[in-house]
């Protein structure tokens, strides 16, 4: 016998009001910092460039006559003041001369010799032209440093194909790249590999620009344009000498690579990218980390950096520990460890050094590392940089956040990432930003100084996030309906450990606040939603400490958990139910409303997994500290009896049942009215209590009233309706009434498939309920009718067949005997053969069916 369907306590349980209070507090402002993708150590060498350099030029400069003798064979040819007396080697021949006999006082000197094979001398003095100057010799122009590549730098090929890709498809016209991602992601690692490989292929002019200010950018370019000798450059005025280095780029033969790394003011610097070239020489290649639409346009292609893919990550830390003679550190939770620190290569340098020097293993630095009492600074220090990266993890995650501050909506960025680091990194709803719990904490918390004094809305709200996300801080994806905010875990828990202690109290009851105000209020309708902010809370409460329990328990923590019940994922729910229980004792006492309400919940959630005796246990107490602490009326010591009454009822304790039932039924509908779904639960539960005691046709009566009630007030496809449809196909199946049951059942399981999904506990079990009242009605029809009954056999089948894989405890022995039924039909029908195979089928299938689990009947109580 399953369980009755009871009321949905979780659902029911939430107190009407639970305090929540804001409180303001002061915010801060980070400094600003260099970008930490940036490497100063210089290589390859960018000191020993030198302008063009003309070859030695010949004695006798002021020579203006000349003689020009056009040869072809084998021989050499010399040529002498009159072309009668040179010689021409064995095999050669003159074919054309042209004498210039003018003099400008310069004379050859006596003896005139050329050497080939078969060699005559001219002894003829001749006055002749000195040669003209032969073609200044280039030599590579190199400025700025280079980073040197870091140590076991991944080739990352993935990324680098996608930039060759690019590149190759823009071969005739000069290509600008933008290599843009968040702070410490391998962006200038990736451009540095590239300037080191046009070094080594000899590229003509290469020029590395630390481009975070437009000033730096200006005197490189001018030091850049007297080091190749740019026409123009008098090294007078660093502006003109840097506009004549882009000139030159444009209209030079020479191959050249300009990279400009840690691009930030792309408003200031707009006349300062390197204009397309006459050919296809030149190259620009950009690292930034914004991504808004000045980094687009122009010939310019962007890139997106991320952190490095999982095998690239493990490769990084082996290479880099086995270089180190530390090998022997990496254990088997290096997986672990990497996708922990996000993959992200700046983490992994740090790390990897703090390792190396501490002598710990992956698995000790792992346990650290989540140590929530263990801070980034400490973690991943500043003394662990042996790439020099050149600055702190957490201030490289939050380097832009200054600048950030100072754009418009000024002085929101600071309040609003804090906000959004204390919800799942792998994202939450853009909903939450239109909530009045976030308009009003970026209100009060918006950076001192901020210009704007009026209520920030949520148009305002959402150009937060954009901004934050144009300068890489944070990821906006409007196209994801419900995970549009991403950020990476590390930056999370950089911001989270710079917001002051004072803030921290707001910004998470803000947080907790939001998500309640997002919650649907059907949660059938939006399961993909409410799975999102079933996560989000998870987060939110590991972040928060004990902040949500004061001054008591927050609404969301309990609406959570009820979640969980509703979407059947009952072993979650209890060890939710477990942890809320122990943190409102020890934090709210023992007799708190709200403690109250968690013992219940937790004793829901013991009911649904099949622990009856320990959920009878607590829902006793529950119901008598509700009655003397609230009253014998009190919505919750009415809702205490009744949870109580369906454990009874789960317990074979049938007529305790239905007494606390009756009792239940009359109070809700003498103070609540008859239309209230809580009165319309009662009704409903009584009913299954009378069906379990044989008193069917009572049943039957409340269950149709209870059904059409649903029906007309909260709609077909609620899941409550639901329920009760189902619980009337079960009375009508108990009365002989096999027609009438299919029909409700085939229509509840097909319903229940669309609204809840098709592994939800309450469409399985409609489901194996719809299957087993095909094969007991097919029964009740041989011998006569073999068609009928093979007619439901088949159904049967395919009602719980192709889903087995999802339920086999439950499907399996429903399953069995509906290949049962086919085989008996097919004895009777004379196929004894068939017959066998169907019967080797329902053998197999009860085999290989796993025992049921405490808690796999109906998850609402439905009796199906």
């Amino acid at each position: 016998m399953t369980p009755p369907w009871r009321d949905r306590s979780g659902k029911r349980d939430e107190p009407a009001d639970i305090p929540t209070a804001d409180s303001p507090a002061e915010d801060s402002t980070s400094a600003h910092q260099a970008d930490g993708d940036s490497i100063s150590a210089a290589s390859p060498s960018t000191d020993d460039s030198t302008v063009p350099v003309p070859a030695d030029e010949p004695a006798g400069t002021g020579t203006s006559s000349s003689v020009r003798v056009d040869v072809s064979g084998e021989g050499a040819v010399g040529a002498g003041g009159d072309v009668s007396h040179s010689a021409v080697g064995a095999g050669s021949r003159v074919e054309h001369t042209e004498v210039d006999n003018r003099i400008e006082n310069t004379t050859v000197g006596r003896d005139v010799f050329q050497v080939g094979r078969d060699l005559t001398v001219n002894t003829t003095h001749t006055h002749h032209h000195a040669a003209p100057a032969s073609e200044p010799v280039w030599r590579p122009v190199r400025v700025g440093e280079v980073p040197p590549l870091a140590s076991a730098f991944q080739p990352r090929a993935g990324l680098r194909e996608a930039i060759d890709r690019a590149r190759e498809r823009n071969a005739t016209v000069v290509l600008t790249q933008v290599l843009s991602g968040g702070g410490g992601v391998g962006k200038s690692q990736l451009a540095a590999h590239y300037a080191h490989r046009a070094h080594a292929e000899g590229v003509d002019v290469l020029v590395w620009v630390n481009a975070a200010e437009t000033a730096q950018i200006i005197a490189t370019y001018a030091q850049a344009a007297a080091k190749t000798g740019v026409p123009g450059a008098d090294g007078q005025d660093a502006e003109s000498d840097a506009a004549a280095f882009l000139d030159w780029l444009a209209v030079t033969d020479r191959s050249w690579l300009v990279v400009l790394d840690d691009l930030t003011d792309l408003e200031g610097t707009a006349p300062w990218w390197p204009r397309p070239p006459a050919g296809a020489n030149g190259r620009v290649l950009a690292t930034t980390r914004r991504r808004d639409a000045l980094v687009t346009g122009s010939g310019r292609a962007v890139v997106d950096i991320g952190t490095y893919a999982p095998d690239e990550a493990v490769g990084y830390l082996a290479e880099r520990l086995g270089g180190a003679d530390a090998g022997h550190l990496l254990d088997d939770r290096a997986d672990d460890l990497v996708e922990a620190l996000g993959r992200l290569p700046l983490a992994l340098a740090h790390a990897a050094a703090y390792m190396i020097n501490e002598g710990v293993d992956c698995s000790a630095y792992l346990n650290r590392f989540t140590d929530r009492a263990s801070r980034l600074e400490r973690l991943l220090p500043q003394d662990a940089d042996t790439d020099n990266y050149g600055r702190r993890v957490t201030a490289s995650l939050l380097l832009a956040l200054d600048a950030a501050d100072h754009r418009e909506p000024v002085g929101l960025a600071t309040a609003a990432i804090r906000l959004a680091a204390h919800l799942d990194p792998a994202g939450h709803p853009e909903q939450l930003w239109n909530t009045s719990a976030v308009t009003d904490y970026l209100t009060t918390h918006r950076t001192t100084g901020a210009p704007d004094v009026k209520p920030v809305t949520a148009g305002r709200a959402r150009s937060a996030l954009r901004l934050l996300h144009h300068y890489a801080l944070i990821t906006h994806d409007p196209h994801d309906s419900h995970r549009a905010v991403r950020l990476h875990a590390l930056t999370a828990r950089a911001a989270r450990e710079t917001t002051p202690d004072i803030d921290t109290p707001a910004t998470v009851r803000t947080a907790a606040d939001a998500l309640l105000e997002t919650w649907p209020k059907h949660e059938h309708t939006a399961r993909d939603l409410t799975t999102v902010l079933r996560t989000n809370t998870d987060t939110l409460t590991d972040h928060a400490d004990d902040h949500l329990w004061h001054p008591g328990g927050h609404p969301v923590l309990f609406t959570a958990g009820t979640s969980l019940l509703r979407a059947g994922l009952i072993g979650t729910a209890v060890t939710h139910g477990q942890r809320l229980t122990a943190d409102a004792e020890r934090i709210l006492g023992d007799e708190h409303p709200n403690t109250l309400t968690a013992r219940a919940n937790l004793a829901s959630a013991y009911w649904q997994a099949g622990r009856t005796g320990e959920a009878i246990v607590i829902e006793e107490r529950v119901a008598a500290d509700r009655e003397r602490l609230l009253g014998h009326d009190h919505p919750d010591t009415l809702l205490a009896r009744s949870n109580l009454a369906v454990s009874y009822w789960q317990a074979g304790r049938t007529g305790e049942a239905i007494v606390l039932l009756e009792r239940v039924a009359a109070d809700r509908e003498r103070l609540l009215g008859h239309d209230h779904p809580d009165t319309l639960l009662a009704r409903g539960n009584l009913a299954s209590a009378y069906w379990q005691a044989g008193r069917t046709g009572e049943a039957i009566v409340l269950e149709e009233r209870v059904l059409a009630d649903f029906e007309r007030i909260l709609g077909d496809d609620h899941p409550d309706t639901l329920t009760a449809r189902g619980n009337l196909a079960v009375s009508y199946w108990q009365a002989g009434r096999a027609d009438g049951a299919v029909d409700l059942l085939r229509s509840v399981a097909e319903d229940r498939d669309r609204v809840l999904g098709p592994v939800h506990p309450d469409t399985v079990m409609s489901r194996a309920g719809l299957a087993t009242v095909l094969t007991w009605r097919g029964r009740a029809l041989l011998p006569g009718d073999t068609a009928g009954a093979w007619r439901d056999a088949a159904e049967a089948v395919g009602a719980v067949g192709p889903y087995l894989s999802d339920a086999p405890a439950t499907y399996g022995p429903v399953l069995a005997d509906a290949y049962g039924l086919a085989a008996t039909v097919l004895d009777a029908d004379g196929q004894p053969e068939a017959a066998a195979d169907f019967r080797s089928r329902a053998l197999h299938t009860a085999r290989t069916a796993p025992p049921p689990r405490p808690g796999d009947d109906a998850a609402d109580g439905s009796r199906t």
